[in-house]
């Protein structure tokens, strides 16, 4: 149970947007002007792309890629969601994507799920599937290693097109599930905010009418009739698309398609697919939103805009050159952040789709602000506003826009370098968006020539041209305030804050920018020696020792074509604090991010403009140490900010305020969120109350000092004898080692042979209660903690996360599909040999407060069983397959050996047992299953904690 510096950081973009979207749709680019560019070129289709379409109407889009090698991803998708629901129909969109799990013509009942565990596909991680307003996913990444289990893929994609079997008694057994769902995403101050807004933020539309999770009242009481008409009338092959992208033979895929999904039909009087917009507004609108439960004051202000989008190439040079505008403009928000001069503590400005492409062809300028108190908001808003404004009437700079196309042209040209190692899900979400919403479909080879041709073209001029079309009309303005209810009093009016944004643009001065002139190291490093070559030739791993003392372990490798990634530690870390001292020092985790020697944030930036590099530093509790990376070619500059960030870190006072003042308003409010104080609660119990684990109060908050905690980071980097870095990726040993004589050997060392310090932390012993009554929603938190101490070690490690997963078998079966009582709880399971060997396997559900007891009796009824009989030998094929599985992905992943050889090397471990990983797992029975249930959960230590309402 490691903790972390303290961090003061405020997440504003978790209030940026108030309806849940699909990740993909927030890579949608756009924008409010165009330059008179002409109206492009047509997009030339993609050559390695196959799209048919079979005669019900039914789309393909299949695509040969060998990233990740012997996988597929395939998704069935549906043109239809919520908006499609009739006022008696609300929620079934979701419900019906429900009932796809829940038995198919070919996979009755749990056969599906069953069948695809035992090949290793994991439900949740890699088997799901979501609704939205207007579509449908399903999304299965799947072996192609088996042709037996890669020909089912197709018949698992057809039986939820067309053939899902909606029996009553599953039906009934589902909706305690979809309640769950909506307690647990549900019930909280956002929740019950977004209630109030959407009527305001989709106002006129069937969007705020039609919201996926549906109506509790229908939900609990559809005829089953009703979600049978739904599926009838919507999942229909007209409306539907399969997409096929991984490591298979193309023409095997076309037939697979056409037999599955060949003879699908469509209704014979089939219902309009109707699609909806968002009209106009007609005036500015203002809402003001309290609740008690809310931790900050935000502002934020919208303004729509229309736009079609094409597909040709006019629209790639839109996107292009509001992304960049987009890009400068928060920069210099982060610069006045970073230099304390700003009105705001946290504030946002952009363009884009609007609510993250809720309404195709709806765009907005959005601007935000997170001030310290509700009368700051006026202030703030207008402060982000001006920002927004100044960029409007005098435009950008040319050395502004010379570092972002620095950045982009090292984007593309990294993009270019690593285009036969794209991965397979990002063509299919591509392939996706181009279905639902018509998006072009851009091959790798011509949006890297496209973008180099539109680099060298993109004038300031054009820039600044879409800059002032960006603000549009106050008529389609909305305003909304979002705060803790003890702050109604001094929250302004809807008049000041329209005052706000309409005289933010009063006068303003241009934006002056600071050049950078100064390199990053004024002098080379002292270069160092390596003393001594080593090899693991069995992972491919070579040591090399430098004369200061610093050990390097590398692993080249051909995974990705333009990359290094790095890391190192030492010991010592936080644990040289005594506890008396360690809120003194708890800033020193945040210095790297302050900085470096005379460059702030923002100079650095500059510099760093046109290379991929990244390097800093870190302090945790046992350790500190450096990580990284770069393409090769710009593996020396993230080596020299290794080497800067050792010797030359910036202590900044304006900085150091400033997140003092946010980290103020995190405590100030903090205690109103139930979820906070019950995880307050759960890590006292977990770490004996330490102050190395709790988050200071207000009075202690005061005494952390910036002058001690610089000290205490610049001694904890005084010395890089006792350093350990791993380098893996696309480099040759030979070539690199100069730089890494240079830079890690020019460290400064001294040889103290430093240890951490074993500061004592450990968690309650015994059987231990906590109850939290606090917050007003129905709907409580339950976790179930056992832990002890535990021999660390590759046999026993696995013993235990196969018992942590054969766990979540039985618990996922029991809470969810046998009592309804719950949506997704989770078994984890977590094992430490540093500072000292134990382990912590936990329980995790929300439910209704009235079943808390029943389900945790539920959870230690399976475990009991689980002492008493064992696992099943159907659970042991299960967990054998998803781990071996994981493991041959994990395998072809730099961030996998980069992670796996640092572990092993702080632990002082062989690191070639990962080569006897198929030993191991042959260890895992039935019998050895039941033995570490009598081992690991025996009640000796356990821990039941409970967040219910006050009421």
């Amino acid at each position: 149970m490691k903790r972390k510096f303290l961090v003061v950081t405020l997440a504003a973009a978790s209030v940026f947007c108030l309806i849940e979207r699909p990740v993909y749709a927030q890579k949608v680019a756009a924008g409010a002007s165009t330059a008179a560019t002409g109206a492009g070129q047509k997009i030339p289709a993609d050559p390695e792309l196959k799209i048919g379409k079979l005669s019900n109407g039914l789309t393909y889009y299949i695509r040969k890629n060998a990233e990740p090698r012997n996988r597929a991803v395939l998704y069935m998708a549906l043109k239809a969601g919520s908006l499609m629901e009739s006022d008696a129909q609300q929620g079934l969109a979701h419900f019906t994507e429900h009932m796809a799990f829940n038995g198919t013509k070919d996979f009755p009942k749990n056969d599906l799920i069953n069948y695809l565990q035992k090949a290793g596909v994991k439900f949740g991680a890699d088997l799901n599937a979501y609704t939205s307003f207007d579509q449908t996913v399903y999304q299965l990444p799947i072996p192609t290693d088996s042709a037996e289990l890669f020909k089912n893929g197709f018949k698992i994609l057809a039986n939820w097109a067309g053939h899902i079997s909606m029996l009553a008694p599953d039906i009934d057994g589902e909706r305690g599930v979809i309640i769950e769902e909506d307690r647990q995403r549900g019930k909280n101050a956002q929740s019950r905010i977004q209630k109030e807004l959407l009527p305001v933020l989709l106002h006129g539309s069937r969007y705020a009418e039609r919201i996926p999770i549906g109506k509790l009242d229908i939900l609990q009481n559809f005829k089953h009739e009703e979600i049978r008409n739904f599926y009838r009338e919507w999942y229909r092959p007209n409306l539907q698309a399969v997409i096929a992208v991984g490591d298979f033979d193309v023409a095997q895929v076309e037939n697979l398609i056409k037999e599955n999904f060949g003879k699908l039909t469509n209704p014979a009087k089939p219902k309009p697919h109707t699609t909806y917009d968002l009209p106009d507004g007609k005036q500015p609108v203002v809402k003001i939103v309290t609740d008690p439960e809310f931790p900050y004051n935000v502002a934020i202000a919208f303004i729509r805009q229309r736009h079609k989008a094409s597909n040709n190439t006019e629209d790639i040079r839109r996107n292009m050159v509001i992304n960049m505008a987009n890009a400068m403009l928060g920069a210099r928000i982060n610069e006045l952040k970073q230099k304390g001069t700003a009105d705001f503590v946290d504030g946002q400005a952009n363009y884009g789709p609007y609510q993250q492409g809720l309404v195709p062809g709806i765009e907005a300028t959005t601007v935000l602000a997170v001030t310290k108190s509700g009368a700051e908001l006026t202030k703030g808003l207008a402060g982000v506003m001006a920002e927004y404004q100044r960029m409007v009437q005098f435009g950008f700079t040319q050395s502004e826009l010379d570092v972002v196309k620095k950045q982009t042209e090292a984007a593309n040209e990294k993009a270019n370098r690593e285009k036969d190692k794209i991965a397979s899900n990002t063509f299919v979400q591509a392939y996706l968006r181009n279905y639902m919403y018509g998006a072009p479909v851009v091959s790798p080879d011509f949006r890297y020539e496209i973008t180099k041709k539109f680099l060298g073209e993109i004038s300031l001029a054009e820039i600044n041209a879409a800059a002032k079309k960006m603000i549009g009309s106050d008529n389609n303005l909305t305003i909304i305030v979002q705060a803790p209810e003890k702050e109604k009093a001094t929250l302004p009016t809807a008049d000041q804050l329209l005052a706000a944004i309409r005289d933010a643009g009063k006068g303003l001065k241009p934006y002056e920018d600071n050049k950078v002139n100064k390199p990053l190291l004024e002098n080379k490093p002292i270069a160092g020696k390596v003393t001594k070559t080593e090899k693991i030739e069995s992972i491919g791993v070579t040591k090399l020792t430098l004369s200061n003392g610093v050990v390097i372990y590398l692993k080249p490798t051909d995974f990705k074509n333009d990359q290094i990634i790095f890391s190192s530690f030492g010991q010592g870390g936080v644990s040289q604090a005594d506890d008396k001292d360690y809120l003194a020092v708890n800033y020193a985790g945040n210095i790297p991010s302050d900085g470096i020697g005379e460059f702030d944030n923002p100079s650095l930036r500059r510099l760093l403009a046109g290379t991929t590099a990244s390097g800093s530093s870190y302090i945790d509790e046992l350790y500190q140490g450096y990580g990284g990376s770069a393409s090769p070619k710009d593996l020396e500059t993230a080596l020299q900010l290794v080497y800067a960030h050792a010797t030359n870190p910036r202590k900044d006072p304006v900085v150091f305020k400033k997140n003092m003042e946010e980290y103020s308003i995190y405590l100030q409010n903090s205690d109103d969120s139930p979820e906070n104080v019950f995880n307050d609660t759960v890590t006292a119990v977990l770490s004996s109350n330490s102050v190395r684990e709790k988050k200071p109060t207000m009075a202690e908050l005061g005494t952390i000092n910036l002058d001690r905690s610089f000290e205490f980071y610049k001694n904890r980097f005084a010395d890089a004898s006792g350093q350990t870095f791993v380098f893996v990726g696309n480099f040759d040993i030979a070539a690199i080692t100069p730089l890494l004589e240079t830079y890690l050997g020019g460290l400064p060392a001294n040889n103290r042979a430093e240890k951490f310090v074993d500061r004592g932390v450990r968690p309650r012993t015994g059987k231990i209660e906590r109850i939290v009554k606090k917050g007003i929603e129905d709907k409580a938190m339950v976790k179930l903690f056992f832990y002890n101490d535990f021999d660390y070690a590759p046999e026993n490690n696995i013993q235990l996360s196969a018992l942590s997963d054969i766990l979540e078998f039985k618990v996922l079966e029991r809470l969810r599909e046998k009592e309804g009582g719950v949506y997704s709880p989770n078994v984890g399971v977590g094992y430490e040999k540093y500072p000292y060997g134990n382990y912590n396997l936990s329980v995790s559900f929300s439910c209704a407060p009235a079943n808390v007891d029943k389900l945790v009796n539920a959870v230690l009824d399976e475990i009991a069983k689980l002492k008493q009989n064992g696992a099943t030998a159907d659970d042991i094929t299960k967990f054998k397959a998803e781990y071996h599985r994981a493991l041959e992905v994990n395998m072809r992943e730099n961030n996998f050996w980069l992670g796996y050889l640092t572990g092993k090397f702080k632990n002082g471990e062989d690191p070639t047992s990962i080569l006897t990983t198929n030993e191991r797992l042959e260890k895992v029975t039935e019998a050895s299953v039941k033995a570490s249930v009598d081992k690991y959960l025996n009640n000796a230590n356990y821990f039941k904690a409970a967040l219910v309402p006050e009421k």
